[in-house]
Order: C-alpha cells, then structure tokens, then sequence
C-alpha cells in the first residue's frame, strides 16, 4: 500500500481530515451566479447525505472549515435552499432535509404554484422530486447492501463504514469498458515528442506492499550540484477530460486506504498496469527535472513530457536497511551481514546514486526547518491482518530516512510546479494551508503561558518558525504531546483552492499537489493544465474553461478528500476495538491526549486511543476546567491533563459504535495483581 500522504505525512496532516470550504466569491460579477450554483447544490448533497445529521450553521462552518469572513456567504446559499424549499430548519435553528410528504415540502409546492402561473414551478417541482427520489433510492440501496453483508466476515464492518459514507466499490460497466481498450503497454507512438529517459538510472521506492507505483526519482551530479529528477505517470494520456473514466475519477477524489483493501480512484487496469511505474517497463511521465548547487538551493528547473524504464522496484524497509547497515560497518568495522550483502549486490548500479539522494534529501529538510516548517512528530497507525482478516498488531509508524528522502524530493517538485505556473498567470488547483485562526492561537498561547513555557509571537499573526519554536522549547519536558495537541487544534485544514494561498505548515509560499495523479484527482487535473501549456493549447477559450472549471473541482477534491480521511479513521477504529477484544484485561501505560468533563482520552504506545469515563474515577468528584483543560479530584485535589502518563486496563470494546473503555491501574491494584499472578505460578510448580 501506498506511503499515505507521504509527501504531506508531517506538516501537511496538520489537521487530521484535511478538506475545507472553498468559497467561489460571491461579491463577484453575475458571470459568478452559475458557479453558485454548483456550491448550492454540493451544500444539498452534504445536508442529503446518509451520515449527516441536522446542524446549526456554525456547526457546517466547522465541520467545513469556514473562515468566519465568509460566514455570511454561507448563510446565504443555505437561507436560499430554504427559501427554495431544498432544506428546512427546524425549531432549533438547525438544517435539515426535507423528506418526501413533509410539510415543508407541501409548502413549497403550494408556493411556487400560486407565485409562478407558467410551466416553471412544475418542471422545478419535478426535478426536486426525481432528486428527492433519487436519493431515496441511493439510501434504500446503500441499507440493502449493508443488510445483505455476512456479519461473520471480519471485512464485513469496514464495508459497512464505507457503504455508509457513499464511496463506491464497484466502477460502472462503461468506464471498466473504456479501461479495457487500452493496450498493456504505451505504443511507439506515444514517445513522439518526448524527452527520452530510458536510459538514464530511474528507480521507485515504495512500501513494501505497494502496487501503484505513480512517481520514480533519479538524481546525477553537476559538477558540485544535483539535477535531481521527479518523473511522475501520465495519466492525463490514459484518461481525457470529461470521459467517463474522468468522471468516475472526480466522483472519487481519490483513492481510499483501508486496512484490508484499497479501493483504487483508476481502474486497476490503470492503477496498477498501464499508468504504474513498474520495473524494467516503458511507461509514459511527467518529469519535473531541477538543478541545485551543492547546498541544495533551486538554480533551474523544467517540467517535460517523458518516458522512462524503472531500474528498480525498492521498497522503504531495503533501503532503510542499505543506509542503516552501511552506518553500522563504517562505525564498527564489522563485515556485512548477509541479507545486506546480498541488497548491496542486487542495487550496486544505484547504490551510489542512493547516498546521493540520502544527503541532498537531508540538505533540503535542514532547508525547510530553518525557514520554519512545522513537524508534528505523531506517529501513523499501522495494522497487521492474519490470513483471516483479523487484526494481531497495531502500531506506530515513524518517519525513516527512506520515508524521508521520498518526501523531501515530492515536496521539492510540488513547490516548483506550483511555483512555475503561479508565474505563468495560468488556472491552476493549488494546496492552500492559511495561518492559523487568531482566536484560537492566542488561547493556546495563554496557556502555553500559564504552563510557564515560552511561547512568543511578534506580530499580529504567528509564523510557521515561531509554532516550530514553540515546538522545540517544550522537547523534553514531557509535555511536547500537550503542546504538540493543543497547537495542532489551533490550525486550520489544508484544501486545494484555485487561487494560491501558500502553504502556512511547510513554511512555502507556493505548493501543489503533482505528483500522485493516480490517486488524487487534483493532481491529475493540474497535469491536464501543464500538458495544454506544454503543448500551446492554452487558449483563451481554453482558459476560460478551467476558469470555470476550477473552483468546483477546488471544492469536491476538499470534501472527496475528507471523507476519505473520515472513512479511513473509523475503520481504523473499528479495527482497533477488533483487536482490544482479544486483549481485554490488559495493562499499558497510555498517555493522556485530551479532557472533557465526561472523561479523559488516553493513547497507548501502539497508538490505540480509548476513553477512560468519568464515572470510573473512584474515590472523588471530578470537576473540569475548559481554560486550562483539567480534570480536578474536588476532595483529594488529583489532577489530570494532556501529557500524562497514566497505566490503564482495558475493559471493553465496542466493534459496532467503534469504541474502547479504559479503567485506571492504581499502583496497590497492579501489585496486588502481579502477587496473584506469582501466587499462581507457585502453585502450578
């Protein structure tokens, strides 16, 4: 499976489900209402999704992450479907559907007769009624399907979450079909005008189960320079605008990572054949292609139609394993094992170009610190499965140096193709990560204070190096995690906007996203625009028509992309519980990550979170502190706040509502435990 989000794994995971509320600017001309339109009816669709439930206002505008500038945009769309009857609010001010037979939608029918004498009312009224009918029968669908699933199957309730949210399984007939014409590998033809690159030393470094191989590197010396190649799939040859692989492609937004499957944005024919980088075969790319000096800065860079032929299929465990071992015969003069031995025989043609890489990687991740790129060091949740689907590990995974050589060469190219076409005064989707919301700044930093931890800010909005000093001043005081939690809460969620905003958590002024067409639409449709400017096809017809385009796509990729990252975290949650099932009982220390005034949120070293309930807090009343987010024991004065290391027992887990309990461990009850478990083994002797 793929690296998630490698080239984004730190700075830009900031905020958990990444997508947000593009707004298509109202105040514009009436050329602009159309486009509202289209925002209109994506409200709708939200609002007439199977897993929402009514909402305030403020509420949409969190889950969408509005800016409050913008609020008043919002409301108007959403008192506009009111008034056309769409939606409805109830007594509590919160939206809602309207469904078939309610009074609402009986008004509304009334009224567009008696105020529109013509054909309109009717034709409008039909339409809303084969929409409403429509999803009617999506939803009856989606139970169907849920209720036909065999609750013995341990895939069973990942497919329920995922049927739940409306991502599709299954491509339609006509787009398998259309996949289907291709041949199993680029014809003669497609090389004409490209920049051959087969013969150059070419590799791919993924995951150790990985299949879609969407993005390959090489890197050769200049003198005392680099040109360091990104060659990313040409997908856009494959799947054209407004074909229905196109269609099927904006319809997902991405591909969805589960722990037992994957379920591919492309048909695997594509995904995994003709658009995959695989080694020793002829695939057609998209090269960003850069010159650095010897400290890494950009001097000159190009984005060039390829082909290229993969050298090799690496996987991140043999490449950490190369520069581990490599460090390990340096410092202790010892021969080398043989599983290395024989790694350094299989890529001795690459080896040298790999310590390359590994140095220039490490020069420009120095760069991008020193101009103040967040790093969030929170670990990614792993899951093993047994043959059965079972799960028999859950843990954490940290960034490697082979994570990190990858990330570090993906976000040098997405910069500079951002960089590139925000020059050219071109339509173009860009990653948009805005500073943070200054309300929630400045209470973090109050207390930050309180907590007697620097935490400075000079002007009226904090900078990237200013979190990442804060970062650095609590390392090693046990509360980098509070700190780490509290500032994470205070950001605001990256989305892909048309117009370029910079990126507030990697310190970048300019950044996309290019390089995983195969799995991310916004990369595939940035690919259409550089391929229409490499070829001269940028008209001015041309460019009004992503003009138009644009902002929609903005839009959908945001909230495609927030549902996956949605049904990514529940199943992961529900693979958690499957797991604590078999374990309950057991004891681990578990760090606290968040209060409330119900209980107190605990994560263990494997990453599995769960809550431990006020109610079991024995021997006092708990009372909680919003400001300072505490929990205090009223008689005995015990305290508990993020940061804390408690030791705590599982108790129970909820596969179906996708909870875990947890009871604290006291000291007296853990060793009177242990002396039981000795007693028994003295006796069984």
């Amino acid at each position: 499976m793929k690296q998630n989000r490698r080239e984004n794994r730190r700075a830009d995971r900031d905020k958990g489900p990444e997508a947000g509320y593009q707004r298509t600017g109202y105040h514009r001309t009436s050329q602009k209402l159309a486009k509202r339109k289209k925002e209109q009816r994506l409200l709708l669709d939200l609002i007439r999704s199977k897993n929402y439930k009514p909402m305030r206002a403020k509420d949409i505008a969190f889950l969408l992450d509005v800016p409050k500038a913008k609020m008043k945009d919002m409301l108007e769309v959403l008192d506009a479907l009111v008034a056309e009857h769409k939606i409805r609010k109830d007594g509590e001010d919160r939206f809602e559907k309207v469904m078939a037979g309610s009074d609402s939608e009986t008004e509304g029918h009334f009224q567009h007769r008696s105020e529109n004498r013509g054909g309109f009312s009717d034709s409008g009224r039909t339409r809303e009624r084969a929409g409403r009918h429509a999803q009617q029968n999506e939803d009856k669908a989606i139970r169907a399907a849920i209720h036909r699933l065999d609750p013995s199957d341990p895939a069973s309730a990942l497919t329920e979450v995922v049927l739940e949210y409306g991502v599709p399984m299954e491509f339609p007939a006509k787009v398998l079909e259309q996949a289907d014409r291709f041949p199993v590998e680029p014809q003669s033809g497609d090389y004409t005008g490209r920049l051959d690159l087969r013969n150059k030393r070419i590799i791919t470094i993924d995951g150790d189960d990985s299949r879609d191989f969407d993005d390959a590197v090489s890197l050769e010396r200049d003198g005392s320079g680099y040109i360091l190649g990104v060659h990313i799939a040409d997908v856009t040859n494959y799947v054209a605008a407004g074909s229905a692989l196109d269609k099927e492609a904006l319809k997902r937004g991405t591909s969805v990572y589960l722990a037992d499957r994957v379920i591919p944005m492309l048909p695997e024919k594509l995904s995994n054949g003709l658009c995959s980088l695989n080694e020793g075969e002829d695939r057609l790319t998209l090269s960003c292609i850069v010159k650095m000096d010897r400290e890494g800065n950009i001097r000159k860079s190009r984005i060039v139609e390829s082909v290229i032929c993969s050298s090799h299929r690496m996987t991140y465990s043999e490449v950490d394993r190369i520069f581990a071992g490599s460090q390990d015969t340096k410092d202790n003069h010892a021969e080398e094992p043989q599983d290395l031995a024989a790694l350094r025989e299989k890529y001795a043609d690459v080896l040298p170009m790999l310590f390359d890489m590994r140095d220039l990687a490490g020069k420009l991740e120095k760069q991008r610190h020193d101009r103040g790129m967040i790093d969030f060091d929170f670990p990614e949740t792993k899951i093993s499965l047994d043959e059965k689907g079972n799960p028999v590990r859950v843990f954490p995974s940290y960034p490697t140096p082979a994570t990190k050589l990858i990330e570090q060469f993906m976000l040098t190219a997405n910069e500079v193709v951002a960089k590139t076409y925000f020059d050219k005064h071109v339509p173009f989707l860009y990653r948009t990560h805005e500073s943070p919301d200054d309300e929630k700044i400045e209470s973090t930093l109050k207390v930050v204070h309180a907590m007697g931890i620097s935490a400075e800010k000079a002007g009226q909005h904090i900078t990237p190096r200013e979190v990442q000093r804060i970062i650095s001043n609590v390392e090693g005081t046990g509360r980098e995690s509070m700190v780490s939690s509290m500032l994470l809460r205070s950001m605001q969620q990256a989305r892909y906007t048309p117009e370029n905003g910079g990126h507030f958590g990697l310190a970048s002024g300019y950044y996309c996203h290019f390089t995983s067409p195969i799995r991310r639409y916004p990369d595939l449709q940035i690919h259409r625009i550089i391929k229409d400017d490499l070829h001269g096809n940028l008209s001015a017809r041309k460019i009004s028509w992503y003009e138009r385009i644009m902002e929609d796509v903005a839009w959908k990729s945001s909230a495609l992309e927030r549902r996956s990252v949605e049904v990514e975290r529940e199943t992961t949650k529900i693979e958690m519980a499957r797991y604590i099932s078999g374990h309950l009982g057991e004891v681990t220390p578990a760090q606290v990550t968040g209060v409330t005034g119900w209980g107190i949120y605990v994560q263990r070293p494997d990453t599995i979170e769960g809550l431990v309930h006020v109610s079991t807090l024995k021997g006092d009343y708990y009372v909680f502190d919003e400001r300072n987010m505490t929990l205090t024991g009223r008689s005995k004065g015990r305290t508990f706040e993020i940061g804390q290391t408690l030791r705590v027992k599982a108790v129970r887990a909820d596969v179906r509502l996708r909870q875990i309990d947890f009871e604290i461990v006291e000291e007296a009850e853990e060793e009177s435990r242990d002396g039981k478990r000795e007693g028994n083994k003295a006796g069984s002797q």
